[in-house]
């Protein structure tokens, strides 16, 4: 939803700049030739009513329709309550816990950043029931072994979501970014 929200929102800049920018500098001409285009849309929409009115209903309701549909879940998309995102912990003793993803993503920023070589971190969590999946961005520094690192970093996930905070573990993605040598800073 964020990605066509943004597409949304750009093109409707573009096209309210354009119209502000006409109007700046062609204030009588645009306002003229919005003026003409409205008075020519009222002739057509009574000559569309008169010589063919079974259609103009049909149109009618068919837009309304269409704009309820499309804007109504538009809506309802961007306002409907988001819960936040959380995941349920079992215990041996049968008790229970819920836990806030972004929970989980900074105590895995702590213990991951604490490894070697490991300038930076950056986890996305997403709950899916009882797991979760994890997707780390990782960055060290320019001289670390990679596959070695990436299943460092991988054990440490395992151990602090499974073992530390009883929680089912899905996909693990490590996205390894190389900080710059010195000489290139």
């Amino acid at each position: 939803m964020n990605v066509f929200n943004r597409i949304l929102t750009v093109l409707l800049l573009i096209v309210l700049l354009a119209l502000a920018v006409l109007l700046a500098v062609f204030p009588a001409e645009t306002v003229s030739v919005a003026g003409r285009g409205l008075q020519n849309s009222t002739a057509w929409l009574s000559i569309l009513e008169t010589s063919y009115y079974l259609f103009y209903v049909i149109g009618r309701i068919a837009l309304v329709i269409v704009a309820l549909l499309v804007f109504g879940l538009l809506l309802w998309g961007e306002l409907r309550p988001r819960r936040p995102k959380a995941v349920r912990v079992h215990t041996d003793a049968g008790s229970q816990a819920t836990v806030t993803t972004d929970s989980v993503s900074l105590r895995l920023a702590w213990h991951v950043d604490q490894l070697a070589d490991v300038i930076s971190v950056t986890p996305r969590v997403t709950a899916h029931g009882q797991s979760v999946d994890v997707l780390l961005d990782v960055e060290t520094s320019p001289e670390i072994d990679v596959p070695m690192k990436t299943d460092e970093v991988v054990a440490v996930t395992r151990e602090i979501i499974q073992d530390r905070m009883g929680m089912q573990l899905g996909k693990v993605e490590v996205r390894i970014k190389h900080a710059p040598y010195a000489g290139e800073a």
